[in-house]
């Protein structure tokens, strides 16, 4: 799978489709430079230009979003904590600037290519066969937004007729986020085939999709008569044959559900934009950005640093003492920025060097830092635990209390793994920093090192909701950096907002899919079925637990954690509730089963996100992390069988 850029500056360029710059592709092959005239003129130079300009025109105005609705969240929490005068339209207003955020933001990671989608088998072609396979994915994502383009319209436009509650203004000003979305996303998406690929590619690959849905058309008939097959045809068929094929997940998602309720049901297309609408406008869900943003602050201020050099200097002159640190300031870290890659990146620049002075092997390297981005999967403000809060009804308070201790359980059985590895290390060149030395980089590291403590304080207090506590977190990170660690590079915060909004958008897309999806599996009568398969399992909660912990790894390792949380969260929580598990106990073995499959070899993406940044061969890795995934298993079990470290702080 794509994994977004986990640094928050931008790369120079687009990378095309193949990996060929987009200088090569725009010029098609045949330009000499960017002085020829007569190239500057040419149709595909027009092309990226027009591109350039309009993407920075979104990039700008979704940036500015991020910004507003930290504002507005702000002016809540000071209105209502401080002066004791609640704002009634702050949450109103900034729901409806959300779901601007989240389709602004979708259109900017199309334009980016950052949505996140399956890349095993497409990686492995190479050549016309990978621009092909590319070309082929970006038409299916522009065939499912031509499809949905009028039922978007067709709800907007219904939305005109109900008016907001708090603001007294007509709905449609929020809900027309969707068809714009929708269409500057396509228009996006011809851009980037006009400029990307030859006429030659493109007319083949338009050719292929194009057959392909006339096919599903054409045989309505036989679809009518299949009945339940209908669910495996498509939202197992086509979801998967789209997923395997590169195709993002979020238009996966779209695809099958639009196919199963336009040629199987009578169902009125404008009800799954209305499904995808009720998904990504969960008010929880206003954490992602800002939690995004906050992340991507830490880094760029400088404290990931800080917190890395003081536990360095307590633990670096103990046997496999660096690598404990990594375990240990991916901990402190991990779940605030929203994205595994940007934690890693935070971390890994400060420890590693100094690992591979000491003998480090890189394959060891990197499958810690993939390990230990498992293990960290329940530690707040995790946004998978926020979204299983937004689509089961879990208290998002007591996931950030329960999600604390099976983290730490799972990094003691890495250190487990840490100490036998590393106990012939030859530490007879490495110092013990003085005192003196310790206790300065603890005072320079504190600030920092409160930051996590700070915001889950916040939240367990009810200083702030789980939503609006992310702005504390982002107040605090800009008042360190610009006057405890003087870090703070204005320039950066342009691209720093736009990589957060490019992030949000795929997220959210993918939950508002995964909705609608969802809903149209509940409607086909699977979920009932389902829970019966389930609930009817011999040996009871135990034996549940067990299923559940191996189909949350495989599909950890296919849908990443949100799609998977989004389609059979709803599904099963209840049944889990039925058989007397706990619904926190369950999250926490759910998110780390699916932490095992995110970051397991060979289908994981974290695993392959954690060698890019390690910038070390994936094939270097696969032999040091089976030791590591097996110890994360066994915490996983650990914590299944015992509820108390789940639930014993509640």
């Amino acid at each position: 799978m794509n994994t977004p850029r986990p640094a928050a500056r931008p790369p120079e360029h687009h990378e095309g489709p193949a990996g060929i710059d987009d200088e090569d592709t725009t010029a098609g092959g045949h330009g000499q430079g960017h002085g020829d005239a007569a190239n500057e003129a040419s149709p595909a130079s027009f092309v990226a230009r027009t591109e350039r300009v309009l993407g920075t025109l979104v990039d700008t105005a979704a940036g500015a979003l991020v910004l507003a609705d930290v504002a507005v969240l702000l002016a809540g929490v000071v209105a209502r904590f401080v002066l004791h005068k609640p704002l009634i339209w702050s949450d109103e207003l900034a729901s409806m600037i959300f779901i601007w955020l989240a389709m602004l933001g979708a259109v900017v990671a199309l334009r980016r290519g950052e949505h996140m989608r399956m890349t095993a088998m497409v990686s492995r072609l190479t050549g016309p066969r990978r621009r092909f396979a590319e070309a082929v994915s970006l038409y299916a994502a522009l065939a499912f937004l031509a499809l949905v383009a009028w039922p978007a319209w067709e709800y907007a436009s219904e939305e005109r007729f109900i008016t907001t509650p708090a603001l007294d203004i007509s709905n449609a000003w929020r809900a027309a986020a969707l068809p714009v979305g929708v269409a500057l996303m396509g228009m996006f998406a011809v851009l980037r085939l006009l400029r990307d690929f030859d006429w030659k590619t493109s007319t083949q690959a338009f050719a292929v999709v194009f057959t392909l849905i006339a096919a599903f058309t054409l045989g309505r008939a036989v679809f009518e008569d299949l009945g339940r097959l209908n669910l495996l045809v498509f939202f197992v068929g086509v979801v998967l044959a789209c997923v395997l094929s590169g195709i993002p997940i979020a238009f996966a998602f779209g695809l099958g559900t639009l196919g199963y309720l336009a040629l199987t049901t009578d169902t009125a297309l404008p009800v799954i934009v209305g499904r995808m609408d009720e998904g990504m406008s969960h008010l929880i869900l206003l954490a992602v950005p800002l939690f995004v943003f906050l992340g991507l602050l830490i880094e760029m201020t400088g404290m990931a640093k800080a917190m890395v050099a003081f536990l360095a200097s307590l633990l670096g002159h103990v046997k496999g003492g660096l690598s404990y640190v990594l375990v240990g300031a991916m901990y402190l870290v991990s779940g605030i920025s929203g994205s595994k890659a940007a934690d890693m990146a935070a971390i890994a620049p400060a420890l590693f060097p100094e690992m591979k002075k000491r003998g480090a092997a890189e394959g060891e390297l990197v499958a810690l830092l993939a390990a230990t981005g498992a293990q960290t999967e329940t530690v707040p403000p995790s946004l998978v635990l926020i979204t299983i809060g937004s689509v089961t009804g879990v208290s998002i308070a007591a996931l950030f209390t329960g999600g604390l201790l099976p983290a730490v359980v799972l990094g003691l059985m890495l250190c487990v793994v840490v100490c036998f590895r590393n106990r012939h290390e030859d530490l007879s060149q490495v110092a013990r920093p003085p005192m003196r030395q310790v206790l300065k980089l603890a005072g320079v590291a504190l600030p920092a090192l409160a930051l996590p403590f700070v915001i889950r304080a916040a939240v367990v207090e009810g200083v702030a909701t789980a939503t609006e506590v992310s702005t504390i977190g982002i107040v605090y990170a800009v008042a360190a950096g610009l006057l405890v660690y003087r870090q703070f590079d204005w320039r950066r915060l342009g691209p720093m907002l736009a990589a957060t909004a490019s992030l949000s958008g795929a997220i959210l897309l993918i939950i508002g899919t995964a909705t609608a999806m969802a809903w149209g599996l509940t409607q086909s009568g699977f979920s009932r079925w389902l829970a019966e398969v389930m609930g009817s399992l011999p040996g009871g909660a135990p034996m549940f637990l067990a299923v559940s912990l191996v189909a949350f790894v495989v599909l950890g390792s296919v849908l990443e954690g949100i799609p998977a949380i989004v389609l059979f969260g709803p599904l099963l929580f209840p049944i889990a509730r039925q058989l007397g598990i706990h619904e926190v106990h369950y999250a926490m073995v759910v998110v780390l089963s699916m932490g095992l499959g995110l970051f397991a070899p060979p289908l994981g993406v974290g695993y392959y996100a954690a060698c890019a940044i390690g910038r070390v061969s994936p094939d270097k890795g696969i032999k040091p992390i089976v030791g590591y995934m097996l110890a994360l298993l066994v915490g996983t079990v650990a914590v299944a069988a015992i509820p108390w470290l789940s639930i014993g702080f509640l």
